[in-house]
C-alpha cells in the first residue's frame, strides 16, 4: 500500500510519469515523432522525481521500486538508441512498461531500510539494478528481433525498424554488460554477505536471492559460450535468454513479492 511517510510531491510525479507514458503508448500513433519523443522525455524525467521520493528522508525499497528502477534504465537505454538509431520504433513498448512499473512503485512502494544497514548496500543495489536494467533492455530487443524475423518470413515491413542483425548485436551487447555486472553483483553479495542489509555476521547464505541469482549467472554464461563457441543465434539463443531473465527476476523481484505480498512480512 502507499506509505503515509511518502514525500508528498512523490505523487503528483508518479501519477505524471505514468499519464505521459501510458498517453506515449496508446496515442503515440497519432501524434508526430516529435512531440511523442517529448512525451517520453517528460515521463522519465517525471518518473526520475517519483524514484527519488523512494531515497527521501527513512529510505525504502521492494520488488515495485526494484522494478521501476529497471524500467526507468530500461527508457533510459532506449533515449540513447533514439539518437543513435533514430528509425527505431518502440515508444508504445517503453510506454506501457514505464505505466505499469510507475504505478507499482506508488502502490507498493517497499519497506523501509534498516539504519544498521551496510555503506556498501547501495552499490550492491546499484550494481544489481543495473544488471537489471541491461538484461530487460536485452528482453525488449529480443522481443523485437523475434517480431522482426516473423515480419521478414511474412515478407511484411518489420515494425522495429531496425534490421535484424543490428537488432541481435544490440541484445548481445545488452547481454554481455547485464552479465559482468551481474557478476559484480554476486562478488559485492559473496564479501558481504548478510552484513548488507544489518542482518547478519556477513557469511553466505544459501537462500532463494542467492540460489535463482547463481542460476541465472550460469545460465547467461551458457548463453554467451553458445555465441562465442557455436554461434547460437535466433530461437535457440533467444529462449535460453529469457530462461536466464525470468530465473533473474525471481531472485530479488520475485522473493520480495512474495515476501512483501503474500506473507506481509517486511524482510
Amino acid at each position: 500500500m502507499i506509505l503515509a511517510s511518502t514525500p508528498f510531491w512523490m505523487q503528483p510525479a508518479s501519477g505524471l510519469a505514468a499519464l505521459a507514458y501510458a498517453l506515449a503508448a496508446l496515442a503515440g500513433a497519432r501524434l508526430s515523432d516529435r512531440s511523442a519523443r517529448r512525451l517520453i522525455w517528460l515521463a522519465w524525467a517525471a518518473h526520475a522525481v517519483a524514484l527519488l521520493g523512494l531515497l527521501a528522508g527513512p529510505v525504502r525499497f521492494g520488488f515495485a521500486p526494484a522494478l521501476s528502477v529497471t524500467a526507468w534504465l530500461v527508457v533510459t537505454a532506449y533515449g540513447v538508441e533514439r539518437h543513435i538509431f533514430p528509425q527505431l520504433k518502440a515508444r508504445w513498448a517503453m510506454g506501457g512498461l514505464g505505466a505499469v512499473a510507475v504505478l507499482l512503485a506508488w502502490v507498493f512502494p517497499g519497506s523501509l531500510l534498516s539504519s544498521v544497514a551496510s555503506p556498501w548496500l547501495p552499490l550492491h543495489w546499484a550494481l544489481g539494478l543495473s544488471a537489471y536494467g541491461m538484461f530487460a533492455a536485452a528482453v525488449v530487443h529480443a522481443w523485437m528481433m523475434t517480431r522482426t524475423e516473423h515480419d521478414i518470413r511474412q515478407g511484411q515491413e518489420a515494425d522495429s525498424g531496425l534490421p535484424l542483425l543490428t537488432l541481435e548485436r544490440l541484445t548481445f551487447r545488452f547481454v554481455s554488460a547485464g552479465f559482468a555486472l551481474l557478476s559484480a553483483t554476486l562478488v559485492a553479495g559473496a564479501l558481504f554477505g548478510e552484513n548488507l542489509y544489518g542482518q547478519g555476521n556477513g557469511h553466505w547464505r544459501w537462500e532463494h536471492k542467492t540460489v535463482f541469482a547463481l542460476l541465472s549467472w550460469l545460465t547467461f554464461a551458457v548463453l554467451l559460450i553458445g555465441r562465442n563457441l557455436w554461434g547460437w543465434r535466433g530461437r535457440r539463443a533467444v529462449r535460453v535468454l529469457y530462461i536466464g531473465a525470468g530465473l533473474l527476476l525471481l531472485s530479488y523481484a520475485g522473493s520480495r513479492f512474495v515476501l512483501e505480498i503474500l506473507l506481509g512480512r517486511a524482510g
